[in-house]
This record gives C-alpha cells, sequence and structure tokens, in this order.
C-alpha cells in the first residue's frame, strides 16, 4: 500500500513528518527535535511509532529522542559517522534498509553538518531531505565547505523530478526574498513567492515541494542557469563557483 505522511511543526520552525503504512500499522518518524509535539502527532493521528530517523546530530533534531524512544520503544536509525546517543541501526551513503516492506536509501549530503543523512524511498517518490535541501533554499554551511555542500546538492539534483521534497524548516518566505535578489526575472519565481505568501498567511506549511520545483525556481540548484550567471557576473566560473557565490550572498543577505 501507499504510504500515507502527517506533518507537524515544533519549536518556531521546525517540522517533524510522521511516515505510516496502512497494511502493518508501522510509523517512522523523521526527526526528534521535541518530545511533546512528537507524541502528540502520535496521539493526534493513533499510529502507533515503530521507528524513528535521525538526519543529523543538531539539538533541534534529537533533542526529544531519548524520551520519545522511552515512551515508544521504536528502532532509532541514524547516520554511521555520528556519535548520536539512543541510535540503534547506523547507516552511510548508498545503504538500503527496508521500512514496512519499503526500501529507503540513505544519501549522505554533508556541508550543514558532517553527518547529515537524507531518506530516500525511490519506489514511493520521496525524500526526507533534514537541513540540506529547503524550499526555495538550502542549509548553511556549518561544519562541511561550500564544495562540499555543492557535491552534496548534486545527489539531489540527479533525483528524478517528480520526487516529493520534505524539509526540516520553514524557511521559505525568507529563501524567496533572496532567491528573488539574485533571480530577479524568474517568473515562476515570481508567482511561486506570491502563492508561498498567501500560503503562509493561511496558516499553511510551504513542505512538501518537489524537485521539479526546486529546479526551476531554487537559486542553489541553478548554478548553471545562464540568467543567474549573468547577474552575478559570473559567466566563465565553475558551477562550484557559482554556488559558492549565492550561498555566500544568502549568508549576507
Amino acid at each position: 500500500m501507499a504510504l500515507q505522511f502527517h506533518q507537524f511543526s515544533y519549536m518556531s520552525d521546525n517540522y517533524g513528518v510522521l511516515i505510516h503504512e496502512p497494511s502493518t500499522g508501522e510509523t517512522a518518524m523523521v526527526d526528534a527535535g521535541d518530545a511533546a509535539s512528537s507524541l502528540a502527532a502520535l496521539k493526534d493521528t493513533g499510529w502507533a511509532l515503530s521507528h524513528i530517523l535521525i538526519t543529523h546530530h543538531h539539538g533541534d533534531h534529537t533533542a526529544g529522542l531519548p524520551e520519545v524512544k522511552a515512551a515508544t520503544g521504536a528502532t532509532v536509525i541514524g547516520p554511521s559517522n555520528a556519535s548520536i546517543k539512543n541510535v540503534d541501526e547506523r547507516y552511510g551513503d548508498g545503504d538500503e534498509f527496508v521500512f514496512a516492506g519499503h526500501v529507503c536509501r540513505c544519501i549522505h549530503t554533508p556541508g550543514h553538518t558532517l553527518d547529515m543523512l537524507n531518506f530516500y524511498f525511490p519506489d514511493d517518490g520521496v525524500i526526507f531531505t533534514g537541513d540540506t535541501l529547503f524550499t526555495l533554499g538550502c542549509g548553511r554551511v556549518f561544519e562541511g565547505d561550500k564544495p562540499m555542500m555543492w557535491a552534496s546538492l548534486k545527489k539531489l539534483i540527479a533525483l528524478p523530478a517528480e520526487t516529493v521534497v520534505y524539509s526540516a524548516h520553514e524557511y521559505t518566505l525568507a529563501n524567496a526574498r533572496f532567491a528573488l535578489s539574485v533571480d530577479p526575472g524568474n517568473s515562476a519565481l515570481q508567482r511561486r513567492t506570491l502563492d508561498f505568501e498567501q500560503m503562509r498567511e493561511r496558516g499553511e506549511a510551504t513542505s512538501p515541494t518537489t524537485m521539479a520545483e526546486e529546479m526551476e525556481t531554487n537559486p542553489f540548484l541553478r548554478a548553471a542557469d545562464p540568467t543567474i550567471r549573468a547577474h552575478l557576473g559570473l559567466e566563465g566560473a565553475s558551477d562550484e563557483a557559482v554556488f559558492a557565490e549565492i550561498r555566500t550572498r544568502k549568508d549576507n543577505f
């Protein structure tokens, strides 16, 4: 059966997601940054938690993990190169595991952190990108460097266009304002910005998105675009250098 998803917010701008397989009753949670919100989401849905998928070690993704694991007995899956406590199974780039009959492929995307792990369900066409890729944005580079982050984003660029992308933060309006500063003539970006402004006024989430939409409007994935290159005065630069300039501008925006 098709997986079901329930996205919930916590803290000021974080998102968690429950992944439910109705035929087996198994449920996975992506990250556990806040125990109260996580347990409330389980109560709201009536789903029983069997797995917790941790994308990286930052506290807003792991602080609730001990309490949620203790309350549910869930198996915790996380990055192989991180010292996150309470993790039962650890995976690295290209590793696969099976959740409720659905294959999940792990995609390591260092840059924001060195342990960042994305959970990709290829047969279901959905990926959970943590703090690597956001709607109209990408994660700030903390532990890695910009060439590393660009190499990580290229792994996501290679995914099928129809892939549904769940990210971990509601940063979209700020990302949109920046995106328009480096890609001002992009009519699709202009339309999406208006749509997102209306969505946020209604209290709606701007995640998930799709890779197709992001390839059309997210400047961090569009380093090869001639219009962006011309706007930045980097027509002859490498894609990596263009990305680095865009990321630097966003850091100072």
